[in-house]
């Protein structure tokens, strides 16, 4: 874990933006796709600290960022090269374009400033989207990556990050997977080696502290 300072440091407001990955009604709401990810979310207080977080970079002008994975009703575009889009496919909830399930969910408020990312395939809420290019252009140098899963999202979003050269910061305590144990062991063995973690709490006191001019 970094010293205060160095997260403090880190988390300069000019550069920094907090995305939150996934946080959408038809994965993590109550009636979502993935009960098991959705209980989890909740349980863990993984999607309140999301919230927490999301107000706090509103307050002090840290740009947020929702990533959003969707698909169109026909399908043209969604990627079926791996067991867990076709197995999406077959789900009861199913994360339609305009659809209430692709709305950020509570008690996640989104602000006029905050910008909406959609993607129709693929596994990353980076790689093939807008994402890097908006970074770029709003000279982010530290990406504080939220939300699910654990399992796939998360790391992807990470490593994406780190690949094209920008600063990953993971609150561990703001992202969730299933089953609640395989969380804390992929922060462990895979995460720490590439990013640098803090909790919420850290973060909080750090995007809440007067900077020095």
């Amino acid at each position: 874990m970094p010293s205060p300072a160095q997260l403090s440091e880190l988390l300069d407001p000019a550069a920094t933006v907090l995305l939150t990955v996934e946080c959408q009604e038809g994965v993590v709401g109550p009636h979502g796709a993935l009960p098991e990810l959705a209980r989890e979310a909740r349980a863990s207080g993984a999607l309140t600290n999301v919230a927490r977080l999301v107000a706090a970079a509103h307050e002090s002008g840290v740009q947020v960022v929702h990533a959003i994975a969707e698909r169109r009703p026909d399908g043209r575009g969604a990627s079926r090269n791996a067991r867990l889009f076709r197995a999406a496919e077959r789900l009861p909830v199913q994360q339609l374009s305009g659809s209430t399930a692709v709305r950020v969910a509570a008690p996640i408020e989104v602000a006029e400033e905050d910008l909406v990312v959609r993607r129709l395939h693929g596994l990353s809420p980076i790689q093939g989207t807008d994402v890097d290019a908006l970074l770029r252009n709003l000279g982010c140098r530290t990406l504080v990556v939220t939300g699910v899963s654990a399992n796939v999202a998360i790391p992807n979003a990470v490593f994406d990050a780190v690949n094209r050269g920008y600063t990953a910061v993971v609150p561990t305590d703001a992202v969730a997977g299933v089953p609640a144990e395989y969380t804390p062991a992929m922060i462990r063995h895979t995460l720490a080696l590439v990013a640098t973690l803090a909790t919420t709490d850290e973060v909080l006191g750090c995007l809440k502290r007067p900077r020095r001019r």
